[in-house]
């Protein structure tokens, strides 16, 4: 099938990028242009590539060969592995240019002069030199009557007003383009390609997404990410984004913040929200009380193994939190009734359905006490092979759980989110 020479940018996103031996290197995320004043047509100075990492880099258009329906070929499989930076002048497509309001001033298009128009795509095309430039404009009006989705009319760059940078600065844009690129995606991907969007996007989509995804996202960004993020919403939607997250993970959060404004969200939340968060604020952040999560899988004596199984199968339970169910007198809320013992995940596939996790337990299992620092949880990790160990305190209430990706947030480098992982 021939290459194309014309195509949307749109079309681009998510197609799988491939060496000129056919190995494939990644997908394409986005198009960067230049960002021009005046009616002169952007030229398209390269593609974001996502590798199979998550790393997103630059790979320059004139390394590309052929655009296909299912694949973009390179000219070279040696391309720079430097993460993508947007440079000032760049523009990205999808990221910055779709949903964006613009004037159109076509005189074959009376009906969108003076319109509120929306810009749904951009088509870019190869010229004779080589070079690919931004040449025609997908725009779409608001939505008609009774909810009517208006008709789609691709346009000339040159009768298109309100793309600029400035233009582009302005608030209010929307992100559906946005969303259908993050759908389907992981919370921790979604974090990572949110911090290369332009300060201004990432607020707008922050607004646009629901508290609870939100609320994941928010706990894969870097704590100053996270910050900014929940101090440019609405105090109670922040509110509502802390009672969706993990009681550490708000926990984490609202310590970075100075105590007046961390207790007034405190206020707003939901009471049974922000008890157990008041609770992990109460110890300092690098103790296994800090570590903690209040919610691990507690059960009581007398529940059968089948209800402990699905418990342990729950979505919202880690795999971490899965590896092991703690059996308390009740009740088994945290600070629970008297710790009895744990059960490992192994110890319940091997026996029979109707049997009772009572007598099950492991009770020599050594537990870990809300003030034994980060060294102290590390070591007890490494000693016993585990994944999870319950904290206990002086009145052997269970009061929580420590698990290992809870250690490994503590024990990496501040920046780590930061970070690129070598492909």
């Amino acid at each position: 099938m021939a290459a194309a020479n014309k195509v949307f940018a749109a079309r681009l996103a998510g197609l799988v990028v491939l060496g000129p031996d056919g190995e494939s290197i990644g997908r394409v995320r986005d198009v960067v242009i230049t960002a021009r004043v005046g009616r002169q047509q952007p030229r398209v100075l390269g593609l974001v590539i996502e590798l199979f990492t998550r790393k997103r880099i630059f790979v320059p258009m004139l390394r590309v060969t052929a655009i296909e329906p299912s694949s973009v070929t390179l000219t070279t499989g040696n391309v720079s592995l430097r993460r993508f930076q947007q440079r000032p002048g760049e523009v990205l497509a999808l990221a910055q240019v779709a949903d964006s309001h613009v004037r159109v001033d076509d005189p074959e298009l009376e009906e969108l002069r003076d319109a509120d128009i929306i810009v749904v795509d951009l088509g870019i095309e190869q010229t004779r030199t080589r070079d690919w430039v931004v040449s025609k404009v997908a725009v779409r009006g608001h939505r008609g009557r009774l909810g009517r989705r208006a008709a789609m009319h691709v346009v000339e760059w040159q009768h298109v007003q309100g793309l600029t940078q400035t233009d582009l600065a302005m608030p209010g844009q929307g992100v559906s383009a946005l969303l259908t690129q993050f759908e389907g995606m992981r919370a921790a991907d979604v974090a990572n390609a949110m911090r290369l969007l332009p300060e201004k996007r990432r607020h707008e989509l922050a607004l646009a997404l629901d508290d609870e995804r939100l609320a994941d996202v928010v706990q894969e960004l870097p704590s100053d990410d996270q910050t900014d993020l929940l101090m440019h919403l609405e105090v109670e939607r922040a509110a509502d984004v802390l009672e969706a997250m993990d009681p550490d993970d708000a926990a984490d959060l609202l310590g970075e913040l100075p105590e007046t404004e961390a207790e007034s969200l405190l206020q707003l939340m939901d009471p049974q929200d922000s008890e157990p968060v008041r609770r992990l604020l109460e110890h300092s952040p690098d103790t296994a009380g800090g570590l903690m999560t209040p919610e691990p899988v507690v059960l009581t004596a007398s529940t059968t193994v089948a209800e402990a199984l699905a418990r342990a199968r729950i979505s919202d339970v880690t795999p971490a939190l899965a590896s092991m169910v703690f059996v308390v007198r009740p009740p088994t809320a945290t600070p629970t009734g008297r710790y009895l013992g744990c059960v490992h995940l192994q110890k319940l596939l091997r026996e029979p359905p109707a049997s009772l996790v009572g007598g099950l337990l492991d009770t020599d299992m050594p537990r870990l006490a809300p003030e034994d620092s980060l060294t102290s949880v590390t070591r007890y990790f490494a000693t016993y092979n585990l994944v999870c160990g319950p904290v206990v305190d002086d009145e052997d209430h269970l009061i929580g759980a420590v698990t290992v990706d809870d250690v490994l947030d503590h024990l990496l480098p501040e920046d780590w989110r930061e970070e690129e992982i070598d492909g």
